[in-house]
């Protein structure tokens, strides 16, 4: 029985020495070079500051948050994530001179909300309201998209991968139509379908009112983009026009 109290005494006097040692996420998590460390996210690391969780290929990678506190809790660390974040964003430099603020802004920068992409997209594919999704995040990069209708049908310029956070030099306008082209116009309304040839005056991608030039009358027409060589007047135009501002990001 002595034996057993002894061995009790012993781990209630150990088990703060075995408690992590708190730490709080840095407001502003940024990472000088390719390696992002527990000390380039973390106030109060300490020497556990020196261990590497993730690599950082572009201007910023995006860390998932219960793996990091694993990784920091093998370390010895013990970060609470208080704010429920799914998502670490870390950039690129040396952190603000917000990153070592107060509880109360890293609370804030923590209910940060960041457009993500669901799935890995290669370059020249259109972004669908599907391939996108917010998250919470510790801190939004300078120019990530506050609109997902900033995004959607926009083309990506480069290979994007999912879990990424999106950023406005990700993607571009995606012409499928030039200036010049000839392309078919089509009216379709109550069974009557009537289509023309028309000349492209400028450069559109889908969605877009475009004028259009009758090869035949040379009159010149509004038209709303529906594919590539194609475009819709009339109702069709209309109902392109309406999904298109009711496109939308689930949150």
């Amino acid at each position: 029985m002595r034996g057993f109290v002894s061995f009790i005494a012993v781990l209630a006097f150990a088990g703060p020495a075995l408690a992590g040692s708190a730490v709080s996420l840095k407001a502003d998590a940024a990472s000088a070079d390719s390696v992002v460390t527990l000390g380039d996210l973390f106030d109060g690391a300490g020497p556990a500051g020196r261990v590497a969780v993730a690599t950082r290929t572009g201007q910023t990678v995006v860390l998932d948050a219960a793996t990091v506190q694993a990784a920091a809790r093998r370390a010895g660390l013990d970060w609470a994530n208080a704010e429920g974040l799914h998502r670490i964003v870390v950039h690129a430099g040396a952190p603000s001179a917000a990153a070592g603020g107060s509880p109360a802004v890293s609370a804030a920068r923590g209910n940060t909300e960041v457009l993500t992409y669901t799935r890995s997209l290669g370059a020249g594919e259109i972004v669908q309201p599907t391939d996108l999704a917010w998250t919470k995040a510790v801190g939004a990069p300078g120019d990530a998209p506050s609109d997902a209708d900033q995004v959607i049908g926009q083309m990506a310029k480069r290979p994007l991968r999912a879990g990424a956070v999106v950023l406005a030099h990700d993607v571009a306008a995606a012409i499928v139509i030039k200036a010049g082209d000839l392309i078919s116009v089509k009216y379709d309304s109550d069974g009557v379908s009537l289509t023309l040839e028309g000349k492209a005056m400028a450069s559109a991608g889908i969605g877009e009112t475009l004028a259009v030039m009758n090869t035949q009358s040379k009159k010149i027409v509004q038209a709303v983009v529906s594919g590539p060589g194609q475009a819709v007047v009339g109702p069709g135009a209309d109902q392109m026009k309406s999904a298109r501002s009711l496109r939308y990001a689930a949150r």
